[in-house]
């Protein structure tokens, strides 16, 4: 079992639209399956996200996770939520339901930054992939704003996808891993010509 992060993030680094939708609602291509969804889910049997995330898709017509299992890092379980639906507050014993359930396939964690760090620091998260889009939104929620920047990110691959989006997949190194060499942005003195 894999833990597998997958965000879209707009050209300037942002998650979510300065209304707090997904960016990859502005993409044209934007639709089931689309961005490369369709064949990362393929080996993905459960999905894991925080409350937020999951909240607003107790109104949706149709249930974005079919065929996945769901477990969501909550306070309290949201009225309406669907009995197969696990919900716990510590992010600790969630990952032990989500491990004492798994039949062998990765898990989807879907969310926002304080999700993903959540995860990230429990040593827990192998990849990081980020679906690069090809426009601008201004402003929003940026990844980085929560996710440690000691986090430690090994490049597995790219590929172009359908729209001009750019799939960019990150292995994440442990917080015990050997750090690959950093540059020191703050002792770097400016150079002038």
């Amino acid at each position: 079992m894999q833990i597998l992060a997958r965000l879209c993030i707009s050209a300037d680094g942002y998650v979510t639209t300065p209304n707090g939708w997904p960016p990859q609602v502005l993409d044209p291509v934007h639709g089931p399956g689309s961005h490369g969804i369709a064949e990362f889910l393929q080996g993905v049997e459960a999905a894991v996200m925080g409350r937020t995330t999951f909240e607003p898709a107790l109104t949706n017509d149709r249930w974005p996770w079919p065929g996945l299992r769901v477990f969501v890092l909550g306070s309290h379980r949201p009225e309406g939520t669907p009995e197969d639906v696990v919900v716990e507050p510590d992010p600790e014993r969630l990952l032990e339901r989500l491990r004492a359930e798994n039949r062998g396939g990765d898990v989807h964690l879907i969310g926002g930054p304080s999700t993903v760090e959540t995860f990230r620091a429990l040593g827990v998260l192998d990849k990081l992939e980020l679906v690069v889009l090809p426009f601008l939104v201004g402003s929003g929620m940026r990844l980085t704003d929560s996710l440690s920047t000691a986090t430690g990110l090994e490049f597995e691959s790219s590929r172009a996808l359908a729209g001009g989006s750019v799939e960019i997949v990150y292995r994440v190194r442990p917080d015990d891993a050997p750090a690959t060499r950093r540059p020191d942005f703050d002792a770097r003195q400016p150079q002038r010509p």
